[in-house]
């Protein structure tokens, strides 16, 4: 071991202490002081609960996240704030030991929370003060690169983004232009409505009938993580919204702007009343087409005009069979879905290039932490 260095628990060298609540009457937008959530600023404040720069630590919901301050602050319950002894040991020494302590690893519970305990009883290893700023000083302008590197990089995901965007919002006014539109209930199945489903989905039941939520249905896209299985009796009480494979979803409560193509493989399978089933006549509407229209900015402009409710806001099923699909004809629909999908393929691509570079990003940050505290001779 590195002379000057000993072994001791993180307990021995920081405190945290509890945040308190503050009342919405005490907050101020424009207030001096910033008020600290779990996952970092939230409000401000004119009063201040701690009047030194600290670390703030999520306790409760975004459990372990770190964040710095530089002054006065108010840290609520649902966090912890770092008092030490600026004597012995350097505040952003502290939050680059913390880091890489890991700590929302330590989470736990259905609301995940962390005990003080728990990170008070870490092993750890600390230098002396004077080398510790040193480490500070080498961590610092290591992550300052590592910093621009990645907003750099979540800069050109989002231009990747737009660009597929940017391209789909422009193919669908052209088509808009050019084409005269009918109501997308004209281009369903002639013996299924345009309806929502599941209302209430009761409990999760193992080797049920799986049901799709907001949370699933994503733009462009279905994502079966954290999906609710229902009863196979329940769902059936919902038989106009089985799946058969070739429906279109569109959310149409909560998290607006969802909408996906049902697979072949999702046969069977229902969903809850926030998502409508779009029954599409596969003769004449192409699923993939319908479901790009139904996304781009003009067609989501639209169903944003038609949202109503004042703390549930939603589309109501009238409305969305009257949403303006063009009129196009089978080929002139695929040659339509074909040069789409390959301009998403290509922003996909890029999308995972990046992916691959913030993943190696994170990695560089792992391993300057790990040289830093590395005690060894």
């Amino acid at each position: 071991m590195r002379e000057g260095w000993r072994k001791t628990t993180v307990g021995e060298i920081l405190k945290l202490e509890y945040g308190k609540p503050l009342p919405p009457t005490r907050r101020k937008r424009d207030g001096r002081f910033p008020v600290y959530g779990a996952n970092g600023e939230i409000d401000r404040t004119n009063d201040f609960y701690y009047d030194k720069p600290s670390i703030i630590v999520g306790r409760k919901g975004s459990a372990g996240e770190l964040n710095l301050t530089e002054g006065r602050f108010w840290a609520l319950d649902v966090t912890y704030f770092v008092t030490h002894d600026g004597a012995s040991t350097d505040l952003r020494f502290l939050y680059h030991l913390l880091t890489r302590l890991n700590l929302p690893a330590l989470a736990r519970g259905i609301k995940p929370g962390i005990n003080r305990n728990d990170v008070y009883a870490k092993q750890i290893l600390v230098p002396p003060l004077a080398e510790q700023k040193h480490i500070v000083a080498f961590l610092d302008q290591a992550f300052e690169g590592i910093e621009a590197a990645k907003a750099n990089t979540e800069q050109s995901a989002l231009n990747a983004n737009e660009l597929f965007n940017s391209y789909l919002d422009a193919r669908v006014s052209e088509l808009e232009h050019e084409r005269s539109a009918i109501p997308l209930v004209d281009l369903c199945e002639a013996d299924r409505l345009i309806t929502y489903g599941v209302i209430k989905l009761g409990r999760h039941v193992p080797q049920g009938v799986p049901c799709l939520r907001t949370s699933n249905v994503r733009r462009l896209r279905v994502e079966t993580e954290g999906m609710k299985v229902i009863a196979p009796a329940l769902s059936d009480e919902y038989s106009r919204t089985i799946l058969k494979g070739g429906e279109v979803l569109v959310n149409v409560r909560g998290t607006l702007g969802g909408v996906a193509v049902v697979s072949k493989e999702m046969e069977g399978w229902n969903v809850s009343r926030e998502v409508a089933v779009v029954p599409v006549d596969q003769g004449r509407l192409n699923p993939t087409f319908a479901s790009y229209v139904i996304a781009s900015g003009v067609s989501q402009e639209w169903l944003g005009r038609m949202k109503k409710g004042a703390t549930y806001v939603g589309i109501n099923i009238e409305d969305l069979r009257r949403l303006p699909m063009p009129v196009a004809s089978k080929s002139e629909q695929a040659r339509f879905v074909a040069d789409v999908q390959a301009v998403a393929e290509k922003a996909e691509g890029l999308q995972e290039n990046y992916k691959k570079k913030l993943h190696s990003l994170r990695a560089l940050r792992a391993s300057y932490l790990d040289k830093a505290f590395n005690a060894e001779r």
